[in-house]
């Protein structure tokens, strides 16, 4: 992370090897596939608690992704208060009545009518954590100086893609949630203004009746997201 004085290089051996031989290397990509083809994005939820030290321990593998200037610009919120996780649904779903009576328009709204999306949002109170995610769209130094951070989106996607695989990790579920516009969110985790929150991840253990939308299992194939040039 950024520290005010620290700029010159210095060059540390490599702490860890992971390598393996070509073998090994492929089983454990087609490995990891399989396993991450099991992550579901998921709106029902269990009364069963998640202990904080689980959820404390994905949001640390979260910190652990690469970033623009290595300046972390990201802050994540975890809640488990029930009343918190109430105002926040109902912050939501003042938002999503503005966004299904018109705000979004016809084609965006023709576009999530296969995934089941409406105003309600009970994952919002029924899951035992939320996780909020921000952006720092700049940081600030312990005696107050502003300082400029880089690629905050891409860093904080790339943050926020390894909090997802981690929960997944762990035997939970999410949701990827982001109520437009998310405003609201700021002062009700007593987050400063240079924040800006990005998503609600609703964390827990799937319902026994838990569904998720058909077209969700309908993925691009390879073809169609991978270009190769070998040489």
């Amino acid at each position: 992370m950024y520290r005010k004085g620290e700029v010159t290089y210095q060059a540390l051996p490599l702490p860890d090897r992971v390598q393996l031989d070509e073998t090994a290397s492929l089983a454990a990509a087609e490995g990891f596939l399989a396993y991450m083809k099991k992550r579901h994005s998921v709106r029902d939820y269990a009364p069963r608690p998640v202990p904080q030290a689980v959820i404390a321990a994905c949001i640390a593998a979260a910190g652990t992704a690469p970033s623009g200037a290595n300046h972390q610009p990201w802050h994540f919120v975890a809640i488990a208060d029930p009343a918190m996780k109430a105002r926040i649904r109902d912050g939501a779903e003042e938002e999503e009545r503005a966004f299904y009576s018109g705000g979004a328009g016809d084609e965006w709204l023709a576009a999530l009518e296969p995934i089941g999306t409406g105003v309600s949002k009970p994952h919002l109170t029924d899951a035992p954590w939320l996780i909020v995610v921000f952006a720092q769209r700049y940081g600030v130094t312990q005696d107050g100086t502003r300082y400029k951070n880089y690629y905050v989106p891409e860093s904080v996607g790339i943050a926020t893609g390894l909090l997802i695989a981690a929960i997944h990790h762990a035997g939970l579920v999410c949701l990827e949630h982001t109520p437009n516009p998310m405003k609201f969110l700021g002062p009700l985790c007593g987050r400063p203004d240079h924040e800006k929150p990005v998503m609600i991840l609703p964390v827990g253990y799937p319902a026994d009746t838990a569904t998720v939308p058909a077209i969700a299992k309908r993925k691009k194939p390879l073809q169609e997201i991978l270009t190769v040039f070998s040489g």
